[in-house]
């Protein structure tokens, strides 16, 4: 092994004498904190007394819809027809881990509901609570698709048993464990307050910023928001950290109550009706995102807004109603496990998300009704829900292309990656309605980078891309294909009519200081002038591609009318703009 890891086999905790020691037996904890707990946090030792040093060498923190090998659990008996629908569909895309003290009692249960035990393995320690995405580790590879480890940070509730699960499931799996809890990387942070893309770009509410901040009740050293970035990407290889502020009517602060990454570029999230409760700031949210980062390939996040349904009498959370939410969901393999509420208002999410998702399977689970009312208690299915991803990952990104010119070549690009190197690469591709795809071999370039041309006739294309690692192994992406694929809607444009439809409009737009544009896949190098109206010329540059974010910057002088001209293969483009 190439680097140096530091094991865990067990940790102790000062449990006070005051009732801390919650468990299976006991009370139900909501996923905020009790009153209990709100009395003791400040008396409570959440640091660690052993030193565990950061990775020593990069890492990166997988992506939820990475391969997986453990769906891990937590055993609430008060909510075991939703864990059993969970472990029912968990065990046929993965091995479950169960933690819980009672597993006669929990492998009839199983049984008796028609579960296969073959892929479950009962975990016997003690736990607080249910809420095991909040508590549980979080899966990191060195150099990107190398040795897997866990990484976690100390949890922000009194919960001694609650905390040590990581560890327990480290020694269960044999998998290196590294933990926040000591020195100056003594970070309070929590998994339903974190989203990876699983190439170092990472979104939270600023929960983590005030729960480690001078004077926090949690007795850890204070932090700046550099501070914090940097543990991060010690840990987790996080080198892109967005922080978005917190939302007046989730008390938990947690971001998976009301977003979700789906792919490297795709954000699903939430949406009120105008001015209901949280429905604001999580707009003015997505606006700040936008304005300000750029997804991985360098071009603006695809935002995809599902509808936050109301409770039976129409109450949202600011009058009355819990914080229901469809975005609280788990990607498994190839199954996603959604919270469903009541069938007006959950069959149009399951449909959006077969839309989205194509290919994958979609299961709902009730998690709204009298017997069993988790949404009761401030959470869904991510937040009771954690996944370890599997050693030796192959890794596959590619930035699907949606649209493409009738008559025309697209270039296919991806960057496939394992321990062993990749022995080889192909597109799958059919026109809209055929049965069979043909096949294309992809060509290494170089750095991980792979590429093919697929001709475009005049029919939708669908499209799917696999590969194969030195050691055997083969994977393709989307997971689910051949039954998931990208489609390309093949438009019958001239050149420029495409170029016009495929360079965005300036925004902002009036502006003072800067502008952008928005290009989508315009092939060629691309000259780039701004004039003024006496056709003047004010700037200009060359663009070696025409993908991603173009930002063009406005001296102080320039007013009025201007003119930003693109030009290359496909013409000329003309975009106006109001300089202030």
């Amino acid at each position: 092994m190439k680097h140096r890891f530091l094991k865990i086999c067990s940790v102790f905790i000062l449990i006070f004498s005051v009732s801390l020691a919650f468990s299976q037996n006991s009370e139900i904890l909501p996923k905020g904190l009790t009153e209990v707990e709100k009395g003791i946090i400040s008396q409570y030792e959440f640091k660690g007394s052993r030193v565990t040093d950061p990775p020593a060498g990069p890492v990166r923190a997988a992506a939820e819809w990475e391969e997986v090998e453990y769906l891990v659990v937590t055993w609430q008996s008060a909510f075991q027809g939703i864990l059993r629908q969970i472990v029912a569909a968990g065990v046929q895309e993965c091995k479950v881990i169960i933690t819980t003290q009672n597993q006669t009692s929990v492998s009839n249960y199983l049984t008796a509901g028609g579960v296969d035990l073959t892929n479950v393995i009962f975990m016997n320690e003690n736990w607080d609570s249910i809420w095991i995405r909040d508590y549980g580790g979080n899966t990191i590879y060195f150099d990107d698709v190398g040795d897997r480890a866990i990484a976690d940070w100390i949890y922000n509730r009194p919960r001694p048993n609650d905390d040590i699960i990581p560890s327990a499931h480290a020694l269960l799996t044999d998998i290196p464990i590294y933990i926040t809890n000591t020195g100056t990387n003594d970070l309070v942070n929590t998994g339903g307050n974190f989203m990876s893309d699983g190439l170092g770009n990472a979104f939270a509410s600023s929960l983590i910023l005030n729960e480690n901040e001078p004077g926090n009740p949690y007795g850890v050293s204070a932090k700046t928001e550099a501070q914090i970035d940097g543990i991060m990407e010690a840990y987790m290889g996080i080198s892109n950290y967005i922080k978005m502020e917190t939302l007046p009517y989730d008390v938990i602060h947690h971001i998976d109550m009301h977003m979700k990454l789906l792919d490297e570029e795709t954000l699903l999230v939430s949406r009120y009706p105008n001015g209901v409760a949280d429905g604001p700031q999580i707009e003015a949210n997505i606006d700040y995102v936008l304005s300000n980062f750029q997804s991985v390939f360098g071009t603006p996040y695809d935002v995809k807004w599902i509808d936050a349904p109301p409770s039976t009498g129409g109450n949202y959370p600011d009058s009355g109603g819990y914080y229901r939410t469809f975005s609280n969901s788990v990607i498994i393999n190839k199954t996603i496990l959604v919270p469903t509420y009541r069938p007006a208002v959950d069959a149009p999410a399951l449909a959006y998300y077969e839309e989205l998702m194509p290919g994958y399977n979609i299961v709902g689970i009730d998690v709204d009704n009298p017997g069993e009312n988790l949404i009761s208690l401030l959470g869904a299915i991510h937040c009771i829900t954690h996944t370890i991803g599997v050693a030796e990952p192959l890794l596959i990104v590619h930035q699907p292309i949606d649209t493409a010119l009738q008559s025309s070549s697209v270039t296919i690009d991806a960057m496939i990656k394992h321990v062993s190197g990749v022995n080889a690469a192909k597109v799958f591709w059919r026109e809209a309605g055929a049965a069979t795809f043909n096949e294309t071999a992809m060509t290494f370039i170089s750095d991980d980078n792979w590429t093919a041309d697929v001709t475009i006739a005049s029919s939708n294309i669908e499209y799917y891309i696999w590969a194969e690692a030195n050691s055997g192994k083969s994977l393709t992406r989307p997971i689910v294909a051949p039954d998931g694929y990208w489609t390309i809607d093949v438009e019958n444009l001239s050149i420029e009519d495409w170029a016009q439809n495929h360079i965005s409009a300036p925004y902002p737009n009036p502006t003072k200081n800067t502008v952008s544009f928005n290009l989508e896949n315009i092939a060629g190098p691309i000259s780039v002038s701004i004039y003024n109206l006496l056709g003047q010329e004010l700037f200009a540059t060359d663009l070696d591609n025409g993908n991603g974010i173009v930002k063009l910057n406005l001296n102080d002088d320039w007013n009025g009318t201007l003119f930003v001209t693109f030009e290359g293969d496909f013409g000329v483009v003309h975009k106006k703009i109001i300089k202030l």
